[in-house]
């Protein structure tokens, strides 16, 4: 898939197919309500700031949606959304946007104080009124705001702003929504990743997750919602993102959802799901054998395999069917497994995450996200802060720092074991060194070789692929001597496997490196380039 790699703002054109709507307000400029983000990459797109911009009635003439990326400058964000001489500036907030975005609403109350702020999203939904940005900001919108931001700009351009900075949205019915898949462009279906949903909301009440704060799962009607996948399908929409929480619950509109897709099956096709990891039965099974390959992949959240901790959290999973229909996914189909684990619960220890890490590596699935607990504004997990003794970063993304069962060494062992194992183990590089490396003790010889690749370079990042490969046969000769000649012959199948053009040979695969102290210092570096 082609990823434009330096763009730094998308602003929404309109298709072909966009139905008419009401004329433009009187005395409104053309872009009066902007509606912005900060994505965290390029290749990401907004499915709520379209929904909004879908909603907008007859406001949508005078609204432009302008995406960003949180490594643009602020500075060049304000400049961009004061180039439309807005009257209004809605904003997503996000636990990954949270500190970009505030500085740029804070650059833009001060070059514009004129600008009604609007903000919402889950990051400033709950505990608003502690937060910086929203003590910027103008107003806040809490909750579902997809009608709810219509009727607050309504009332700001008509001179009926309310006196209340933070307005809890009323709760949205699906059937009075305009969906927004029409307003993603052209360019978004070819470049970006396409987020759509057959439903809204979630039955489980994992309490580390902010859908625990939903009552069900809302489906949207499935033939008006088909219709939108097939108009997308027929603009050439070929990768499709699925956020629904459970897609898996309903069986019956999951068969149907996927039989449309089968029908459509071309080799360009992409689907990704979120499943329940203890509900595949045998009609659904036998469907998800028919689609080829590199058609599917399934995100699957697992977390813990320890039942305290899952009663801990309220979460109700059967561990041997979740493992049971694990495996028959890898062995049956040809879908990418990406499995999800969860560091710092309250309960959990270091022993017990050990072992569901080793109960789901046995189980095989290509990818192990190790993921750590964040304090997510408004999820219940924070009720147990006090008798788990739960210390959270105060800086996003508000990780985990440890608890009464982990403390914060060792929390910080287990950071550098998942930055290391996404490098490694879920790369996809190593995959025929990557079963000789762990053996029979997948945790504990993985710990040893991430404790052994940091203490060698002090780095979790900007480790360039080459040394990658030399640290991994370096730390097997120190760690595991009598593996080493075992373990080259599969690491030079994935190296050279990798693309990288230096001879496997020339690799410096023994011996770590001995820093040179005699080195001369770069410190003055560029005062010599004057004198010389």
């Amino acid at each position: 898939m082609a990823i434009q790699q330096f763009d730094n703002e998308l602003t929404i054109m309109r298709t072909a197919n966009t139905e008419v709507v009401a004329p433009v307000i009187e005395g409104l400029s053309s872009s009066s309500i902007i509606l912005s983000t900060l994505n965290s990459k390029y290749i990401h797109s907004s499915l709520g700031l379209r929904y909004l911009y879908a909603n907008l009635k007859d406001l949508q003439a005078n609204c432009e949606v302008k995406e960003f990326v949180i490594h643009t400058r602020p500075l060049d964000i304000v400049e961009q959304i004061l180039a439309a001489n807005p009257t209004i500036v809605g904003f997503g907030v996000y636990i990954w946007n949270i500190i970009e975005t505030t500085n740029v609403v804070s650059l833009l109350k001060v070059i514009a104080p004129h600008v009604k702020i609007i903000l919402g999203g889950p990051e400033v939904s709950y505990e608003s009124e502690s937060q910086p940005i929203v003590q910027t900001a103008d107003y806040v919108l809490t909750g579902e705001a997809d009608i709810s931001f219509y009727d607050l700009c309504r009332d700001i351009l008509s001179d009926n702003a309310p006196d209340i900075k933070v307005i809890k949205s009323k709760p949205v019915d699906l059937k009075n929504l305009e969906m927004p898949y029409q307003y993603y462009s052209d360019e978004d279906l070819k470049n970006r990743l396409l987020y759509v949903e057959a439903s809204r909301g979630c039955p489980f009440k994992c309490e580390f997750c902010l859908s625990s704060l939903d009552t069900k799962s809302n489906p949207y009607e499935l033939t008006a919602f088909l219709k939108q996948m097939e108009t997308l399908y027929q603009r050439g929409a070929r990768n499709f993102k699925f956020i629904d929480r459970t897609f898996n619950l309903d069986i019956k509109t999951s068969l149907q959802i996927m039989q449309f897709f089968l029908d459509r099956m071309t080799e360009d096709l992409y689907l990704h799901f979120e499943v329940v990891p203890d509900h595949l039965p045998r009609k659904l099974k036998e469907m998800l054998a028919l689609f080829p390959e590199n058609t599917l992949q399934f995100e699957i959240g697992i977390q813990t395999f320890d039942q305290e901790v899952q009663t801990n959290i309220s979460r109700k999973q059967n561990n041997p069917k979740s493992k049971e229909n694990l495996i028959w996914l890898k062995e049956n189909t040809t879908a990418h497994i990406h499995a999800d684990l969860i560091f710092g619960l309250p309960g959990e220890t270091f022993e017990t995450f050990k072992d569901s890490f080793d109960q789901l590596y046995a189980c095989k699935p290509h990818e192990i996200q190790m993921g750590i607990l964040k304090r997510l504004k408004g999820s219940p997990i924070i009720r147990h802060t006090e008798n788990f003794d739960l210390r959270f970063n105060p800086l996003p993304p508000f990780n985990i720092l440890s608890t009464d069962r982990v403390d914060f060494a060792t929390m910080q062992l287990v950071n550098r074991f998942a930055r290391y194992w996404d490098m490694i183990g879920n790369s996809g590089r190593f995959k025929h060194t990557l079963d000789l490396l762990l053996a029979d003790k997948p945790f504990d010889n993985f710990m040893a070789i991430s404790n052994w690749i940091f203490d060698e370079t002090g780095q979790t990042h900007k480790i360039n692929l080459k040394r990658l490969y030399e640290l991994i046969s370096q730390s097997v000769f120190a760690l595991f001597p009598e593996q080493h000649s075992l373990v080259l012959p599969q690491l030079e199948k994935d190296y050279q496997a990798s693309g990288l053009k230096s001879i496997f040979n020339t690799l410096n695969l023994y011996q770590a490196q001995k820093k040179d102290s005699n080195k001369p210092s770069k410190l003055l570096q560029r005062q010599k380039q004057h004198m010389s």
